[in-house]
């Protein structure tokens, strides 16, 4: 039983020419040739040392040892370190994701757009090193049975006295979910990859008509090639008297807010009040979380800055972030107010996702659960609501007519100029789109190539034509749209009311404070009334019979009238 164990295990590392004519190896002999072979290999190293210590002494044969094996180290662990930080990454990321389902539905369905590179990893290792291919996020689905895959809009409650908008409910995610769900990746932009901005130290004012010294004069021809979506492109988008956003340019920001907007790289909340014009509200129901990471910044003129002085200190006012801004290009304020509305991506360079809210508005919700509802779970790099009462362009320029919104005839103006360019009346025709007028209040999106064009776009619209963008925000839209297959995520206007509270403007607050009685505090108390005297008390107390009408008599002169007529 032995002898058979040991000729099957010698068979197993002998070579089969060796093998003797009974399938078993000679053990003894095949021993003894090692020996041999091993005696003459230690002769010759023993030989090629002497002769390397002929040469050079013991010190320095040392020091050449010691560097071969210095030299091995390093190539050890420079093949195999790599590989072994690779498995390491990839395993702390698969814990993550099986400790939080959420996570791990989005990882299970995410799909990489991209092939990947030709040049496998060793090959790499030995030939040049490559960039590793681009990734992008893809949107994710909700796991099964998730209340918000159900969620539907209860029909608006039967109030007649109350006709005008509302907000409506909205499922969001627990700000821990949304925050778990934030892409680490940035979202696929269609068509353009690198956009870059013009700067002209001198101005050149040759322009049809339209344009400012802050955004430029653009000419048609170059408006008309702006539209033409390409992998690279260099446009106008405000600041054009400037190499950076906000020193010397117009609406100049001091060089300490400058320095601290640059190191925002992640949420970004912005808002704009000038000409004293609103009251700051403080956002509400905003998580810890929030406050830690997201910058909140207020944009304000030397006029709102004066009003406010003596109510806030080290810049901040709750958790806003006050940034002055001097030099504003433009003397109308609405417009002054769509250079931060539209151009949050220049100001904010290193941001990956911004909030517009305006001055009037009162934030309400935590912004991730804002993030996460409407651009996240969409797959949408830009938001904003559609207005609650107008789907045309043409009628919101009637109403922006009636209102005295802007000068009729720039708005007659700009109108006809877009029915020139192929602008039509909204209509079902043009589904999935739900309406060709934003309420423009509020903006979300991620700071991507290609909703950074959108916005630069409609800006230039705004500064070459009037500032109502409600007017030119479709024109962009579809022109792009027409090029890329990008468009908006248009959602109701009242789920824009259930995150964001519409107050008075300053103004209206003041003539409402005018008309209102005037309050005492604390309230007099009433004064009880005096008993009535002695000689009163029987007349008080008698009751006062109802004053009767005289019937009229059957016999009236209009009777007596007719009688004799009959007779």
């Amino acid at each position: 039983m032995s002898g058979g164990s040991l000729g099957i295990r010698s068979g197993s590392y002998g070579s089969l020419d060796k093998q003797g004519q009974n399938g078993v190896l000679p053990i003894q002999a095949a021993s003894a040739t090692r020996t041999k072979a091993y005696s003459k290999m230690l002769k010759e190293k023993e030989t090629l040392i002497h002769w390397i210590c002929k040469f050079a002494g013991r010190k320095k044969v040392g020091m050449l040892l010691l560097c071969v094996i210095s030299a091995a180290v390093f190539v050890w662990v420079v093949y195999f370190g790599e590989d072994q930080e690779n498995d390491n990454s990839s395993k702390v990321n698969d814990n993550l994701a099986l400790n939080n389902p959420l996570i791990n539905v989005v990882q299970s369905i995410r799909i990489d757009n991209w092939t990947s590179l030709s040049v496998s990893v060793k090959e790499t290792k030995v030939g040049v090193m490559h960039p590793p291919p681009p990734s992008y996020f893809l949107g994710y689905t909700l796991p099964p049975g998730h209340p918000c895959n159900t969620f539907t809009l209860p029909p608006p409650p039967a109030d007649k006295k109350r006709t005008g908008p509302r907000p409506c409910p909205v499922c969001y995610l627990p700000v821990e979910e949304a925050v778990a769900l934030m892409p680490k990746v940035p979202s696929f932009s269609p068509v353009i990859k690198i956009l870059t901005y013009i700067f002209e130290e001198n101005l050149n004012r040759e322009t049809e008509f339209g344009g400012s010294d802050f955004g430029g004069y653009p000419t048609l021809k170059q408006r008309n090639d702006s539209y033409d979506i390409r992998e690279s492109m260099n446009m106008h988008c405000g600041f054009v008297k400037g190499r950076k956003p906000g020193r010397g340019t117009g609406f100049d920001i001091d060089d300490s807010d400058l320095l601290e907007m640059e190191q925002c790289n992640g949420v970004v909340v912005a808002s704009a009040i000038f000409g004293a014009f609103d009251i700051i509200q403080q956002p509400r129901n905003i998580s810890e979380y929030s406050k830690q990471t997201v910058c909140f910044y207020m944009f304000v003129d030397e006029e709102t800055e004066a009003d406010l002085r003596g109510k806030y200190e080290n810049k901040k006012i709750g958790v806003w972030r006050i940034v002055l801004v001097r030099d504003l290009p433009y003397t109308d304020g609405r417009r002054n107010g769509k250079i931060p509305k539209l151009l949050l991506h220049r100001l904010f360079p290193n941001a990956r996702y911004s909030l517009w809210i305006d001055g009037k508005l009162e934030l309400v919700a935590d912004p991730y659960q804002i993030l996460e509802r409407f651009l996240w779970r969409k797959n949408a790099t830009l938001a904003i609501s559609r207005h609650y009462k107008r789907f045309d362009v043409f009628i919101e320029a009637e109403a922006n007519k009636a209102a005295g919104k802007y000068d009729n005839a720039s708005i007659d103006h700009q109108v006809e100029f877009y029915k020139r360019e192929g602008l039509t009346p909204y209509s079902e025709a043009k589904h999935p789109i739900t309406s060709d007028v934003p309420e423009g209040c509020v903006i979300i999106r991620e700071h991507i190539p290609i909703s950074n064009l959108f916005t630069c776009l409609w800006f230039n619209e705004v500064d070459r034509f009037t500032s109502r963008d409600q007017i030119s925000f479709s024109t962009v839209r579809d022109k792009i749209a027409a090029k890329t297959n990008w468009t908006v995520n248009m959602f109701l206007d009242c789920e824009r009311r259930n995150f964001v509270i519409q107050k008075y403007h300053k103004d209206v607050l003041a003539l409402l404070a005018q008309r209102a009685p005037p309050v005492i505090y604390p309230p007099p108390r009433p004064v009880p009334a005096p008993p009535p005297p002695p000689y009163m008390a029987n007349y008080s107390q008698r009751k006062v019979p109802p004053r009767r009408r005289r019937d009229r008599k059957s016999g009236s002169r209009h009777h007596r009238k007719v009688s004799k007529e009959i007779v």
